[in-house]
């Protein structure tokens, strides 16, 4: 792919900056593409933008939002290709991977306005008769949204689905890692006719530059998909006016393997979610706590599942697993297995960087002998290493479990129902999912304890862009 210059979409115009950097494909670590730099002048432009865009897409139909939302679907399906092909050259996806994170931002945006037009706005009653009590709901206002680089469309997807059906206006951030099919996509947000404003894409690596978008006055909610340590730095620096909050942030997702278990479907449903996008996932596992009884067997189908996994990225035949995003992770997860490994663990599969290739690669690897006091299973990995831990009768399994900072997602697995509802209960975790790995844009996404606040998919969602404004009309005086 060639080297291509992209620009910013900022009051309904494409618009270049001052200086540029770089974005690296890390199949091959070759660079790809130059995005702005984002000058300082230019946040003041692009918050005055939004505040404008705001003001007329506020006050614009429901029916009018859902025609463009819906053109804007279509535009980006006739572009699909396209670009799947930039986000495969900027994440190292597999073709599978990618068509999926393509295919959540347009499903989004069909979703949110459809669940839009489903938004209620209940009578309260009045106990004295005198009143007639009502609550409306309104659009919000600017959205200021910052995203991670692991699905740059689907994260796209779950910030401007609901902000456009409840006729907010946003700014939004991709990862200066990935930002290349976000911008492409801003392009054909052009072709659509959304008024000036209500969509702005911006990219920058400077934090000392971009601030200002969260220090103004003007955003009313702040929104990030990214790391805990990321969030809190963000929400203290936006805390110079009232805003409201919706992040999702980090997550060290446990799985808990009953004795009672069907082991071999476990295995395959934990290793498939595991390695998929090269594990950065914020809901992938992370502490796979087996029984004791069936611990060997677990490790023995997991090992022979993984085993079948082919390094490579894009339109490559097998079961792909693409590259980590760069260098730098790859040698924080690299020190995470050496760690453990010095600590007792035991390598089952994989434990290096492939010596015979470019690109950010680093095998499958599954470690047995793992203790919860090692980092690989205390510490968020991101990459794809699966560390299984032993646990017995006299384990207090539920403990070990919630035993973490984190709360985004856990893993239960038992054919025992009442045993399954029960830890469902008492895991601490914005969600369990029970014997099968599922999620879905009409199913709440957010994490408890430092995994965030606020949800992204389903109707949950599209209330943090909107108002609770309470009415009061005496009607019997």
């Amino acid at each position: 792919m060639t080297t291509n210059q992209y620009q910013m979409l900022i009051n309904g115009e494409l618009v270049s900056s001052s200086t540029t950097f770089e974005v690296v494909n890390p199949d091959n670590e070759e660079v790809i593409g130059h995005v702005p730099q984002m000058d300082p002048e230019q946040v003041e432009q692009v918050l005055a933008s939004a505040q404008a865009g705001f003001d007329v897409w506020s006050k614009t139909s429901l029916a009018e939002r859902e025609a463009l939302m819906l053109k804007y679907a279509e535009v980006l399906e006739a572009h699909k290709d396209e670009i799947i092909d930039l986000l495969i050259a900027e994440t190292g996806k597999p073709l599978d991977n990618a068509e999926y994170d393509f295919g959540m931002f347009t499903t989004c945006l069909r979703y949110f306005i459809e669940e839009a037009k489903r938004v209620d706005q209940p009578v309260i009653v009045d106990p004295d008769g005198r009143f007639h009590h009502y609550v409306t709901r309104q659009p919000l206002g600017v959205v200021v949204g910052f995203l991670a680089w692991n699905f740059p469309l689907l994260n796209l997807g779950y910030k401007l689905g609901p902000a456009l059906a409840a006729g907010c206006a946003s700014i939004i951030k991709p990862s200066q890692v990935t930002p290349l099919a976000s911008l492409r996509c801003a392009e054909l947000a052009l072709e659509v006719g959304f008024p000036p404003g209500v969509i702005n894409i911006i990219t920058s690596s400077d934090y000392d530059v971009t601030n200002p978008l969260l220090t103004s006055d003007i955003p009313a909610l702040f929104t990030m998909i990214g790391s805990t340590n990321s969030g809190v730095k963000a929400m203290r620096t936006a805390c110079t006016s009232i805003k409201h909050f919706s992040v999702e942030l980090g997550g060290n997702a446990p799985v808990i393997i009953y004795d009672d278990a069907d082991v071999k479907k476990a295995a395959r449903n934990i290793v498939d979610l595991k390695f998929t996008n090269s594990g950065q996932v914020c809901v992938s596992a992370n502490r796979c706590f087996v029984h004791e009884s069936v611990y060997q067997e677990f490790l023995a189908e997991a090992k022979a599942h993984a085993e079948g996994l082919v390094l490579g990225a894009g339109r490559q035949q097998g079961r792909l697993m693409g590259p980590v995003i760069n260098e730098k992770e790859r040698s924080r997860i690299q020190g995470l297995i050496d760690s453990a490994v010095a600590a007792g663990a035991k390598v089952e599969l994989g434990g290096k960087a492939p010596a015979d290739r470019k690109g950010f690669y680093l095998q499958p690897t599954i470690l047995s002998n793992v203790s919860t006091d090692m980092e690989v299973a205390s510490d968020e990995i991101f990459g794809p290493v699966l560390p299984v831990i032993p646990y017995s009768d006299d384990d207090d399994i539920i403990a070990m479990a919630n035993d973490c900072e984190f709360g985004l997602a856990a893993y239960v697995y038992t054919t025992n129902l009442q045993r399954g509802m029960q830890a469902a209960n008492q895991i601490t975790a914005g969600s369990v999912c029970v014997n099968e790995v599922h999620y879905a844009v009409h199913l709440p996404h957010g994490g408890l304890k430092q995994s965030g606040v606020g949800k992204d998919c389903s109707r949950y969602s599209l209330q943090e862009y909107l108002t609770n404004k309470r009415v009061s009309v005496l009607v019997n005086d």
